[in-house]
């Protein structure tokens, strides 16, 4: 068991490592390319849109294909996207090949592997130590993801200590963010049997259950809200902003996205320490809220220093519902039924940020430059509320057992 947990972390971490960096230079390399923020935007929503139809395989298929073998695909395919960076410029090829290799400039990874991953683990700890195991996870996910972030700057530190130029230095660090996947999926290959679902046929009662359905459509619909506010937040697209509007280049942006991701890999468990005290949903609630008001006050910030202040103070608490929420998940159904919840859960998110994504460049064209960061604060703000009036009195075993012995 904790090898499982030790190699999922291990390959984890080298997946965010690659995202968080893809995050940082993506559209700031697709631009220096010459193409615009609408066709930024469609690569973007292009690479979600293929995570997210990796993630309905998986969601039905993971049991017949194997945990295993799911994950040491996906990291493959995932590989690739170095390659396709490298070798290709025209805006449709990119939209075409960025689908294939799930291109990922979220600079967040909610991918189809992160959904058999937080759906594994719970099956390797008690119900008490659930949230703080997936605490853990994501703390490790945002240590590979700000590591990442502060490669963003590689490009740069790559073209002044090499005197390359700077198209040079961007294919050395897609050819690293290929190679980290590569080693991902050696990882993954080293897990034991543990790792595989049983044979549906031998489980009592083993098919997805009415109740696990309709809590899991329930909050796919909420999580949809919320992830369609951050399809207009894609850390490509946030580092975009900075770069334009107050002139940062790659270096900058990458020390700034370094200490984003510190801030949400430490606020992971003090997530797992308040939602022991507070509960699950209260801990969602009452931390993403303030991040989205401390969101739209971005826009309206009339310097750098203020801007960055807002964006880090929404980043020490916006991540704070993500092992909440996975625990919460695998909390209100059956083991059996967690991948099924967990891929659905994260499809609806996925899909939701293709959605807004491709629709964000197209906004920061021709509406607004900030549109995207408005519209995507006040759809979270919704979000908070409805959450919160449709779950709190849904509780998961542990906190129901912790009242029965309160009274």
């Amino acid at each position: 068991m904790t090898r499982n947990i030790g190699l999922i972390c291990g390959a984890a971490f080298l997946r965010s490592m690659s995202t968080g960096t893809l995050g940082v230079v993506l559209a700031v390399y697709l631009s220096r390319h010459g193409l615009s923020a609408t066709w930024i935007g469609a690569v973007i929503a292009a690479g979600l849109a293929g995570s997210a139809a990796a993630t309905a395989l998986i969601s039905y298929r993971a049991g017949a294909l194997g945990q295993r073998r799911s994950l040491v695909m996906l990291a493959l395919v995932s590989a690739s996207g170095g390659l396709i960076l490298i070798l290709f410029r025209s805006p449709v090829a990119l939209v075409v090949l960025g689908f294939i290799a799930m291109l990922n400039g979220m600079g967040t990874d909610r991918s189809a592997a992160f959904a058999i991953e937080q759906a594994a683990i719970p099956a390797f700890v008690s119900d008490r130590q659930r949230t703080w195991a997936l605490s853990w996870y994501n703390v490790i996910l945002d240590a590979g993801g700000a590591l990442g972030a502060l490669s963003g700057a590689l490009p740069v530190v790559i073209q002044r200590a090499g005197g390359i130029e700077l198209e040079s230095a961007y294919r050395w660090v897609f050819a690293g963010y290929s190679l980290a996947n590569i080693v991902a999926a050696m990882l993954y290959l080293f897990m034991t049997d543990a790792i595989e679902l049983r044979k549906v046929s031998t489980i009592p009662g083993s098919e997805i259950t009415a109740n696990a359905k309709r809590i899991v459509r329930r909050i796919s619909a909420l999580f949809a809200l919320d992830a369609a506010g951050g399809g207009f937040l894609a850390d490509a697209l946030l580092a975009y902003w900075f770069f334009q509007r107050f002139g940062l280049d790659e270096r900058s942006l990458g020390v700034l996205f370094f200490v984003v991701r510190v801030l949400n890999a430490t606020s992971h468990l003090g997530a797992a320490w308040l939602a022991g005290r507070i509960g699950l949903v209260n801990t969602m609630v009452f931390t993403h809220l303030p991040s989205s008001l401390f969101l739209l006050a971005v826009p309206f910030a009339p310097s750098f220093p203020i801007a960055a202040g807002l964006l880090l103070a929404r980043e020490a608490l916006v991540e704070m519902d993500v092992p909440t929420r996975q625990s919460y998940i695998a909390a209100m159904v059956q083991p059996h039924e967690r991948v099924y919840a967990s891929g659905i859960t994260n499809l609806t998110r996925t899909l939701s940020w293709a959605v807004t994504s491709s629709a964000a460049g197209a906004l920061m064209q021709y509406v607004a430059f900030s549109a995207p960061l408005i519209a995507g604060g006040g759809m979270k703000v919704v979000y908070d509320a409805l959450l919160y009036r449709n779950f709190r009195h849904l509780r998961p075993p542990e906190e129901r057992e912790r009242t029965t012995k309160g009274t």
